[in-house]
């Protein structure tokens, strides 16, 4: 699963992609409700997982066929404790939600990473609060403990 933690292919003079804005597409056009901004929720039902699949595959497929590597952000934007709490997750939850978007992740590299092409996968830690307006700063050490 650390494929590229030593060394990070993207920073090397080659052409990589990201995804176009996972929420911003799952509500705008797929007409999706997601309460919170939260990508994470889609996770705990079957149809919901391939919803997120299907769109991260998208952009797999665009990169393979073009060529170019790619940066997988995981769904894990408001996959943080006061963002899950306000959807009813435990800690425990919380957690198995994070793995399970990592998973989904390594799934959909070990289908369409050639080995000339390097996809990699990033965990996104998101905002504690509203991601537009800065209301409440944690150190470092703080975010550590929190994240």
């Amino acid at each position: 699963m650390n494929k590229y933690r030593k060394r990070l292919p993207q920073l090397d003079d080659r052409l990589f992609i990201t995804d176009g804005g996972l929420e911003t597409t799952l509500i705008f056009h797929n007409g999706l409700d997601l309460p919170y901004f939260a990508a994470f929720d889609l996770l705990k039902s079957d149809e919901g997982t391939a919803m997120l699949e299907d769109y991260f595959k998208r952009y797999a497929g665009i990169a393979r066929t073009h060529g170019v590597g790619l940066v997988l952000e995981s769904p894990t934007w408001r996959a943080n404790p006061d963002w899950a709490h306000k959807l009813g997750y435990s800690h425990t939850a919380l957690a198995e939600a994070n793995r399970k978007a990592i998973a989904l992740l390594v799934r959909i590299r070990a289908e369409y990473e050639p080995p000339e092409i390097p996809i990699v996968i990033s965990g996104c830690l998101g905002p504690r609060g509203d991601g537009y307006r800065v209301d409440t700063r944690m150190s470092a050490d703080e975010a550590r403990a929190y994240h």
